[in-house]
């Protein structure tokens, strides 16, 4: 058996035993660089989420000692392996990828893996292949406490009428934020507590796809709805621009997710009602230390394990809050996330 084999073998037992992980792609014989250089292939930078991971994941990266190479996809799955395929080819030692698409980023990994090159799966899960690690929040729970929070309002001997937006069905995470959704969601529909009046699922998460669903919900059951249970913060705005069309501006709850500034701004105006914050300095600084292990072939403690399909992926899971006008400067602002100005400025 050779060396290569065999640090795969103590790997694989490692993991099962303490959770200690290591970096199946290089094995024992990476050379370590004075800079190492990762490559950062993102799905879109249309969001203004996916802009603060970039600058947040480029600066910690920097202070590390490393180089960063970033690509965006614009949500396009042909042209994000064409990005990977570049990316490899200027010699990074190792990858982060975020996928528009799980099962298409499959293709990606075994690239990767071709050319010795680790692979991190960034806040969405790669199926189907075999990442070396996983980084992401808790999204089935995002999914329960958007829907508790719906839940918790559903009002003393009536009915709640709900519409439903989904994320996007090539996002795995969407699948997970429904999961969670359900979980809490399901037995209080089956008492006929809660009414399901529409739901979809907005493509590639945009909010004009977000508006469309919920004119269609409109359309079809009137006014008289109480809640959308809108999955991130950019469906939650279309949403919410349908309900201004309609004059129904801050009389139906609004879920949402990530804390864009735009969606803290409509908490303090009354337009949404809450959003899940999801500590993106925590995230991007984590994952680019775990890359930084990655490249340079060291051990990482990896204490969950996510199921993709093929493997279980090891898998570094942070945690989440939901957050409402009520607690917003303990959470957001108090985080540096926000600032007080920018997040309370227009406030009516």
């Amino acid at each position: 058996m050779n060396a290569r084999i065999a640090l795969v073998l103590v790997s694989c037992t490692l993991s099962v035993a303490t959770g200690l992980v290591l970096s199946r792609g290089q094995g024992g014989e990476k050379v370590k660089k004075a800079r190492p250089v990762i490559g950062l292939s993102m799905d879109t930078l249309k969001e203004e989420r996916w802009i603060g991971d970039r600058d947040l994941f480029v600066a910690r990266a920097q202070e590390l000692g490393m180089d960063v190479l970033v690509e965006s996809a614009n949500s396009d799955d042909t042209r994000q392996l064409r990005d990977v395929e570049s990316l490899l080819t200027r010699g990074v030692d190792a990858l982060v990828i975020i996928p528009r698409n799980g099962p298409a980023m499959a293709r990606a990994v075994e690239m990767a893996r071709a050319e010795g090159v680790p692979v991190l799966s960034y806040d969405r899960l790669i199926t189907g292949a075999e990442p070396d690690l996983y980084i992401t929040f808790d999204n089935v729970k995002v999914g329960e406490l958007q829907a508790q929070f719906i839940a918790d309002r559903i009002p003393s001997g009536g009915k709640l009428r709900l519409v439903r937006i989904y994320g996007a069905k090539t996002d795995n995470n969407a699948v997970l934020f429904k999961k969670g959704q359900d979980q809490v969601l399901e037995p209080l529909i089956a008492a006929g507590k809660i009414e399901v009046v529409h739901e979809d699922w907005a493509t590639d998460w945009t909010p004009e796809n977000a508006k469309r669903i919920t004119n269609a919900a409109i359309t079809k059951a009137g006014k008289g709805i109480d809640a959308i249970l809108a999955s991130n913060d950019g469906t939650a705005g279309g949403a919410i621009q349908a309900l201004i069309e309609e004059g129904l501006d801050g009389k139906v709850i609004v879920t949402g997710q990530d804390a864009d500034l735009a969606a803290c701004q409509r908490i303090v105006h009354g337009s949404q009602t809450m959003t899940v914050y999801k500590p993106l300095k925590l995230l991007t600084s984590r994952a680019a230390e775990l890359a930084l292990k990655l490249a340079q072939g060291r051990p990482i403690i990896a204490k969950d394990s996510t199921d993709n399909g093929k493997i279980q992926v090891p898998s570094v899971i942070l945690e989440i809050v939901a957050v409402t006008r009520e607690n917003l400067r303990d959470t957001v602002v108090a985080d540096g996330f926000r600032s007080e100005k920018e997040v309370f400025q227009a406030q009516k």
